[in-house]
């Protein structure tokens, strides 16, 4: 299926980087990332796949109750072995969910929509190649590291970027 080679693939260059990026650059705070670290991005992204896997049984996904563990912000290795378990995880077949969040800060009202396991994976997979654009920004300020020119960009940016250069 496309969907998953497409999850391969951005988590395949995600998990490249981790393996080139020494630690101490994982952790590094980037000015240019508002005080920020590369981690945190990663333990993000990781942390919102986490929810839809977590919710996929009852059919309820909340983004909202991620956990915010900061050993994955810490340790690239550990980010990475969560990485490579979600990619295998999502193989599921699709089914309806609901998606709750609260989106009003002061009586804390949550929304409740309906969508489905797939568009979930979709959102996802758009929302982590976003950060990977983040994280590009913060490799070049913490690291000598040269990413390839796909690196954080959607896969319909690199088809068109393709067209008009012919």
């Amino acid at each position: 299926m496309l969907l998953h080679k497409t999850i391969q693939h951005v988590v395949g260059q995600l998990c490249e980087l981790l393996q080139q990026l020494p630690c101490n650059d994982y952790r590094r705070v980037s000015t240019v990332l508002n005080g920020a670290s590369i981690g945190q991005h990663v333990r993000h992204t990781i942390e919102l796949f986490q929810c839809l896997l977590a919710g996929y049984e009852q059919g309820i996904v909340n983004y909202d109750h991620r956990k915010r563990d900061i050993t994955i912000e810490s340790y690239r290795y550990l980010a990475t072995e969560l990485l490579a378990e979600i990619a295998r995880s999502l193989v599921q077949p699709n089914k309806n969910m609901i998606l709750k969040s609260a989106y009003d800060e002061e009586q804390g009202d949550v929304l409740t929509v309906e969508t489905n396991f797939y568009r979930e994976v979709v959102y996802n997979l758009e929302h982590t190649i976003h950060h990977m654009a983040l994280i590009r920004i913060g490799v070049s300020d913490v690291s000598g590291i040269v990413l390839d020119d796909s690196f954080g960009v959607a896969p319909s940016t690199t088809q068109y970027r393709k067209a008009c250069a012919q």
